[in-house]
């Protein structure tokens, strides 16, 4: 991403990105979209957001995807998967894409709650 785009982005964000290189898992959340499990690793995230590089074509802006950040192991219980929206693609060199994620809210699967309970994040 060129300093111009992230300039022009920046202003919309509550809050700042950090460079965090963690691996995560996105899974689409619709059952209209096609499943795949994409294992990319971050680019920069924030309390709000996460953004990431990736050679599958299929985000798309509005999307709604499961995540895992950061991804260890599909049955590490330490795993924190959110809710995200597809708020940005980018086409990149190498037929790779920029993908930013909006986080929505946290998927809780704490013994205290019912599995599949939802936290806004």
């Amino acid at each position: 991403m060129t300093d111009q785009s992230e300039s022009q982005y920046a202003e919309k964000r509550r809050s700042r990105r950090a460079k965090i290189t963690k691996p995560l898992r996105v899974r689409p959340s619709e059952p209209r979209d096609d499943h795949f499990e994409d294992l990319p690793v971050s680019i920069n995230a924030s309390k709000e957001g996460i953004y990431f590089q990736t050679r599958r074509e299929t985000y798309y802006k509005g999307m709604r995807v499961f995540v895992t950040f950061p991804f260890v192991s599909a049955h590490d219980p330490m795993n924190c998967e959110y809710v995200a929206e597809v708020v940005r693609v980018e086409k990149l060199p190498n037929n790779k894409y920029g993908v930013a994620l909006h986080l929505l809210m946290t998927v809780n699967y704490s013994s205290k709650a019912s599995p599949g309970s939802l936290t806004r994040a």
